[in-house]
């Protein structure tokens, strides 16, 4: 992997993210702004199925409302991402951080997407008890959504925060 991102690196439009010294840090900063909208939706819906919130709407109307902004966000979360990348490749693929959030950014969305397509025919009614199975998993993309937060942030500390378990070691 190391041969790829030096590769990467070392490739005209990596040359050019790298010179441009504003354009790093506007990537990142788009990137957490997006990722905060991300997982407030996120957790808006995930809080309607736990009961705590707008219990007086369908679960149907709550994800109308939010899931534009999760998928929406999600979309410039990527591209954003994919950009940093190609900006800093061997900062990314060389630490363990950020394999471990592209996986647990996977299962995330996966798990998001199946949830709402299960729960949005299944709840007409507006205050619906929901399923332990359907309470646990929402608690589990409020979890799995922190989880990668923190490691995206542990991306700039992965030797620190993994000692010799991270590639850079």
């Amino acid at each position: 992997m190391r041969e790829f991102a030096e590769w990467l690196q070392a490739t005209p439009v990596s040359e050019t993210f790298q010179a441009v010294a504003w354009l790093i840090p506007l990537l990142q900063s788009i990137h957490i702004v997006t990722i905060g909208v991300v997982f407030v939706s996120s957790l808006m819906i995930a809080l309607r199925v736990l009961g705590r919130i707008r219990t007086d709407e369908p679960f149907a109307a709550v994800w109308a409302r939010f899931a534009p902004w999760m998928w929406s966000g999600l979309v410039v979360m990527v591209v954003s991402g994919v950009l940093l990348i190609v900006g800093e490749p061997v900062r990314e693929f060389m630490t363990l951080s950020f394999w471990l959030k592209m996986a647990l950014l996977a299962i995330v969305v996966v798990g998001t997407a199946l949830l709402g397509r299960m729960l949005q025919p299944a709840t007409p009614a507006a205050s619906p008890e929901f399923s332990g199975a359907a309470r646990t998993a929402a608690i589990a993309i409020v979890v799995l959504w922190l989880a990668v937060i923190f490691l995206g942030r542990a991306i700039a500390y992965d030797v620190e925060v993994w000692g010799g378990l991270s590639p850079h070691t």
